[in-house]
């Protein structure tokens, strides 16, 4: 009796297990899947760039000398006219005084000396004048020859003759005067010169770098000092150029510095490069930093959050369930009533991890996780939930990029 109450249960067992595996071939085989969801959503592109000035000047001489003292170090600030290095120019202050010296002498005794020979010619002139008027008159009452009377006239030509001589050389000699103006202009110039002896700033800003200690001979050509203009900052950030069609001049972005990941600052593109870099296959773009943190370097390295979409309602699956994809068209693995069918979909915004999905699902739908499992039109499927990849705080997806620096 026993025996048979002993066959009774284990034909009744086998009946429920085959009872269950009829049904689970029934409900087809399980994959791993997700639940179709709205929610918001915010696409970035992520790089890594470097702080950098909107310009730099690049200070040099234009004359060769010895650096005889350096003003500034790296970091200090400049003003237009601050001097940076002071060179020695022996020739050149030569050149000044003997500029000087010219001019002086011009001035002091040339010119005077030659008004001394007008008044003098003219004197001499007017003597000859008088002399020749009496000689015509004692001429003309027959008291003296004629010879007598010529050689007072001809005195008289000659020493007008002399007077307009001396008159000319005392003009070219006047103020103003070309002479007196050809050496000013040699002075003003041999100034000049000894000037450049005295390197200044021509800018406001930063001293970035110093390339030069006393005891230095310097050349024209050579770099001084390089100094980062005083206005805004911004960050430089080389992008694959596939992420152009994203890139728009506004974007807002998130930056973090290396040196400070507890500080993020905002920041705005504000520049596309009009041309890819071929070696690279990068674009840059720069990013105006306002208002500037004050922990920020020249050529501090930054990761940069540029916001290039953003969504606050969207159809989003995770992209291992995207599959045959072709510019902004794919293929997924739709399951419904028990049934696996292949649905072509229309992408929106494109990330890391989730994508939009603008045609083809309705938040509800469930879908295969892999979008090449190994399924046929029409068979029977079920789905086990999977979690959804995981996101930022507003179920943001990144769009991860190479950054390429030279």
């Amino acid at each position: 009796m026993k025996r048979h109450k002993l066959l009774i249960t284990l034909a009744c067992l086998i009946l429920v297990a085959l009872g269950w595996w009829m049904a689970q071939w029934w409900r087809g085989p399980a994959f791993a899947g997700y639940e179709v969801v709205s929610r918001p959503l915010v696409q970035t592109v992520v790089a890594t760039g470097r702080v950098v000035s909107v310009s730099r000047a690049q200070v040099g001489s234009s004359i060769t000398g010895v650096v005889v003292e350096r003003m500034v170090k790296e970091g200090d600030s400049v003003q237009p006219g601050d001097i940076l290095a002071v060179l020695r120019a022996d020739d050149l202050e030569s050149a000044v005084r003997e500029a000087e010296a010219a001019l002086a002498q011009l001035q002091q005794s040339t010119r005077p000396q030659a008004q001394a020979s007008l008044r003098e010619a003219e004197a001499r002139l007017v003597q000859a004048s008088r002399e020749a008027t009496r000689r015509r008159d004692l001429f003309g009452r027959q008291l003296i020859a004629r010879e007598a009377m010529e050689q007072a006239i001809q005195d008289e030509t000659i020493a007008r003759a002399a007077a307009e001589q001396a008159r000319l050389a005392a003009s070219s000699l006047a103020a103003g005067h070309p002479n007196e103006a050809a050496a000013l202009a040699r002075v003003t110039t041999a100034r000049a010169q000894l000037a450049k002896t005295t390197i200044r700033a021509e800018v406001a800003g930063v001293v970035l770098t110093r390339n030069v200690e006393p005891g230095d001979l310097v050349q024209p050509g050579r770099v001084l000092f390089d100094i980062a203009r005083a206005g805004d900052t911004e960050v430089l950030v080389p992008l694959d150029e596939k992420n152009l069609e994203v890139l728009a001049m506004g974007q807002p972005a998130q930056c973090i510095a290396d040196a400070y990941p507890s500080r993020p600052f905002p920041a705005k593109v504000t520049f596309i490069a009009p041309s890819v870099d071929p070696q690279r296959g990068s674009v840059d773009i720069r990013l105006t930093v306002a208002p500037v943190p004050e922990f920020l370097r020249q050529d501090m390295t930054v990761s940069v959050n540029v916001e290039t979409g953003r969504r606050d309602r969207a159809i989003v699956v995770p992209n291992d369930a995207l599959g045959a994809i072709e510019r902004d068209q794919a293929q997924v693995w739709l399951v419904v009533d028990g049934r696996a069918t292949r649905r072509p979909v229309t992408l929106g915004l494109r990330g890391l991890a989730m994508t939009e999905i603008t045609a083809g699902l309705k938040a509800g739908d469930w879908i295969v996780a892999d979008a090449e499992a190994t399924l046929v039109e029409g068979s029977r499927a079920r789905v086990l939930a999977s979690d959804l990849p995981m996101a930022t705080a507003d179920a943001a997806t990144r769009k991860e990029l190479p950054a390429k620096f030279n």
